[in-house]
């Protein structure tokens, strides 16, 4: 179970992460990079972050080019969160799968 500050932080966290990956889709030119989930840890040091990359044939280059970013994408985090926490933590990305298992169950549902 999650506290109230977790679910706060990662809150916080997914919509400065969304906007931070709204400039970063610009310089990426036609990637949609979308914060679809954030799992914080009881200590507030680790962050889970779940994206889901549109269209299907960048996932793989884009995921391996935010986690390169990752430095630079936490500095940016901590800019836009240098009031509200004191520790920035630690950020992990992964792919968002939820979209393509939605779409395989929907295939065979229609078979």
């Amino acid at each position: 179970m999650e506290s109230t500050r977790q679910q706060k932080i990662e809150r916080l966290i997914q919509k400065d992460l969304s906007d931070i990956f709204l400039k970063y889709a610009r310089a990426m030119r036609g990637t949609l990079i979308s914060v679809s989930e954030v799992r914080i840890s009881p200590d507030l040091s680790i962050a889970h972050i779940y994206l889901s990359v549109f269209p299907q044939d960048k996932v793989a280059s884009t995921i391996q080019q935010v986690q390169e970013d990752t430095g630079k994408i936490r500095g940016e985090l901590g800019r836009l969160e240098r009031h509200q926490l004191r520790v920035i933590p630690e950020l992990h990305f992964h792919l968002d799968e939820t979209i393509d298992r939605m779409e395989r169950i929907d295939e065979l549902l229609k078979q």
